[in-house]
C-alpha cells in the first residue's frame, strides 16, 4: 500500500464513531410548522418516515404554545419515532414556554438537554443548528459561537433556524434581525433552511448563500408575493417538505409534496473545510 493510500484508509477509519467509515451519502429531510392536527400533516409525516432519512431537521413550531401536552398530542405521533436522528430548532410558538414543553420533551427523548446551538457533520457537510428565538446579535453568545464554528474556512455547511432571513411571503416576509447570523455565514456556508412562513420557497443566492423556506408542513398556508424577483421557485398551494441528498462536495435539494412527489430540484456544490484537530 502506498503512503497516500494508507493515509486515506486511516482517515476513513477514524471519520466516524466506532472506527466505521463516514457515510459518503446521506438523506436529510427538513420541515417546519408541521406539528398540528390534520390529514395533510399526517400524510406528510408518513412520507418522511417512510423515506427512512439519515437526519431529520425540525424547523420549529409545535402549535399553539408548545406545551408539554401539545408536544405529546401534535408532535409525538408524527415525528417522535425520528427522535434519534432529529435536530430540532425552536419556533416562536414554543419559545416562551420552552422550559415547560420544548426542553422537557427533548430531554426525555434524547436523554440530555437540547443544546441552544450545535453542529454535526454528515456526508462531508456540516449541519449548523442555530436559534432565531434566542439572542443572536453581534454581541450575543450565539453569534460568538458561530464565528468560532466557521473560522476554519470552507463552505460545506448548511445552517438552519426558524424565522427566515429572506422570504417572499406576504405574512412574515424578511427578518432583518437575522442579518448578523446570515452575514457570519456568507462565504462559510451554502444554504440556510427555515420554516415560519407557511409555504415553500427557494430564493436566488445572495453572496453565495441560498435561503430555503420549508414551512408548509401542515398549518394554514401563507400566500407568496407575485413577481418577487428574489424568488427562484415557490409554492403556496401545496403542503410539503425539503429533501436533501448530501455527498462530499455536493448537495441536491428537492421540495416534495405530502405524497412525496417532486416539486422543485436544485443543487449546490461546496469547498471542503479543513479537518478539525
Amino acid at each position: 500500500m502506498t503512503a497516500l493510500a494508507l493515509a486515506v484508509a486511516i482517515a476513513a477509519a477514524v471519520a466516524a464513531p466506532g472506527g466505521q467509515p463516514a457515510p459518503e451519502r446521506a438523506e436529510v429531510w427538513a420541515v417546519g410548522d408541521a406539528a398540528t392536527p390534520g390529514a395533510a400533516p399526517r400524510r406528510l409525516a408518513a412520507t418522511i418516515r417512510k423515506a427512512r432519512p439519515d437526519r431529520f431537521l425540525y424547523l420549529g413550531d409545535v402549535y399553539e404554545y408548545g406545551t408539554r401536552a401539545e408536544f405529546r398530542r401534535n408532535y409525538e405521533p408524527f415525528y417522535g419515532a425520528l427522535a434519534g436522528i432529529t435536530e430540532p430548532t425552536p419556533g416562536n410558538h414554543e419559545w416562551a414556554g420552552r422550559r415547560r414543553g420544548y426542553y422537557p420533551y427533548w430531554r426525555a427523548k434524547k436523554g440530555r438537554r437540547q443544546p441552544p446551538w450545535s453542529r454535526t457533520r454528515v456526508a462531508g457537510w456540516e449541519l449548523v443548528n442555530l436559534n432565531s428565538e434566542a439572542a443572536h446579535g453581534r454581541g450575543s453568545s450565539q453569534f460568538r459561537w458561530l464565528e468560532r464554528a466557521v473560522a476554519a474556512g470552507g463552505d460545506c455547511r448548511i445552517a438552519f433556524w426558524h424565522r427566515p432571513r429572506f422570504s417572499a411571503g406576504l405574512v412574515h416576509g424578511d427578518a432583518p434581525d437575522m442579518a448578523p447570523l446570515w452575514n457570519a455565514l456568507r462565504g462559510r456556508a451554502k444554504a440556510v433552511l427555515s420554516g415560519h412562513e407557511h409555504d415553500l420557497q427557494r430564493l436566488r443566492p445572495r453572496g453565495g448563500l441560498t435561503q430555503y423556506v420549508a414551512g408548509a408542513g401542515g398549518r394554514a398556508r401563507y400566500q407568496l408575493a407575485d413577481g418577487d424577483p428574489r424568488l427562484a421557485w415557490g409554492s403556496d398551494d401545496r403542503y410539503g417538505a425539503l429533501r436533501i441528498v448530501l455527498e462530499p462536495g455536493a448537495a441536491t435539494f428537492e421540495f416534495r409534496d405530502a405524497a412525496g412527489r417532486l416539486l422543485d430540484r436544485s443543487g449546490l456544490t461546496c469547498s471542503p473545510y479543513p479537518a478539525r484537530g
